[in-house]
């Protein structure tokens, strides 16, 4: 699917092109695994304290550590939980990348995932669904919903087929189906999906009301859906070299003599055709015609 196209046609959501921000990313998360991967078998005592300083603990953050609000994302306890991420951030992640650019989209993801995290850490508080301050989060399901709300908004109206559902979908749909399928698991899984329904929400604020973003970022794929469209400001289109310009002048007057010609040889039959000065053709029965025909065919350009 090309990101910078917006139609309904049926497409098949396929992996697209790594990215430089989603390569970054994913390799970031595959590197903090692997690591965590080598420290269970030389150090687990070591591998211990680093999930314990690095994953998402509210009490922890309430006293301060609050680089645990932006690197809990990066932990992941084994590799299903990693692969499968992955694989999403990868197949809509490089799509809103290649439509928004690189700081754009790192600007959602890194919003969804600290909003997300600050957000749980409140809640926790407030003993709602379970939690409280000792729960321990990790894993990037923050910032890979904020990308699902995001690409199902962008692309809202473009039907991806999906493995292993035998029809098309559109994102917009997609992306409500998650949204309800969290609500259902945050009946038993409240911490987790906690974390997922705050990324869905500060991922939809900000793509609604974000701050400004250049008008080259939107060419045909997401126009007129939030603030950020609307305060976008044009860019000017490049200017042609000198030798495009005469050529296309040298052109522009052919046409014109052409058509000059073209009246004249009709008017030995005695028909009236006429052209602006443009040399397009002009509607017999328009009043551009008939103010030609009270002028006795005189053309106002010159040949």
């Amino acid at each position: 699917m090309s990101p910078r196209r917006f139609s309904s046609q049926p497409v098949t959501l396929s992996f697209p092109p790594f990215t430089p921000a989603i390569s970054w990313l994913v390799g970031i998360n595959v590197a903090v695994y692997l690591l965590l991967a080598a420290l269970r078998l030389a150090a687990p005592a070591l591998r211990t304290q680093i999930i314990a300083i690095c994953a998402l603990t509210p009490a922890a953050v309430a006293h301060g550590w609050i680089w645990q609000l932006l690197t809990y994302d990066f932990i992941h306890g084994d590799l299903l939980g990693l692969i499968f991420p992955m694989l999403m951030l990868w197949m809509f992640g490089a799509q809103l990348e290649q439509s928004w650019g690189a700081r754009r989209l790192l600007t959602l993801y890194f919003i969804s995932v600290i909003g997300a995290g600050a957000l749980t850490t409140g809640l926790a508080y407030t003993g709602a669904l379970g939690l409280g301050p000792g729960i321990l989060l990790s894993g990037a399901a923050a910032g890979l919903y904020g990308i699902y709300i995001a690409f199902g908004t962008v692309f809202g109206e473009n039907e991806l087929f999906m493995f292993p559902l035998p029809f098309a979908i559109k994102a917009k749909y997609f992306v409500w189906i998650l949204i309800v399928i969290t609500l259902a698991l945050s009946l038993g899984q409240g911490s987790a999906a906690i974390v997922q329904l705050a990324a869905l929400l500060f991922g939809f604020v900000y793509v609604k009301y974000g701050t400004r973003m250049p008008a080259r970022a939107y060419a045909g794929a997401y126009r007129g859906r939030g603030l950020s469209d609307r305060v976008a400001v044009p860019t000017e289109p490049p200017k042609q070299p000198l030798l495009a310009r005469w050529r296309d002048s040298y052109y522009r007057w052919k046409r014109r003599r052409a058509a000059r010609k073209f009246e004249v040889y009709m008017r030995k039959y005695d028909r009236k055709v006429y052209f602006d000065e443009h040399g397009n053709y002009i509607d017999p029965d328009s009043p551009q015609a008939r103010e030609r025909d009270d002028s006795d065919g005189k053309t106002p350009w010159v040949n």
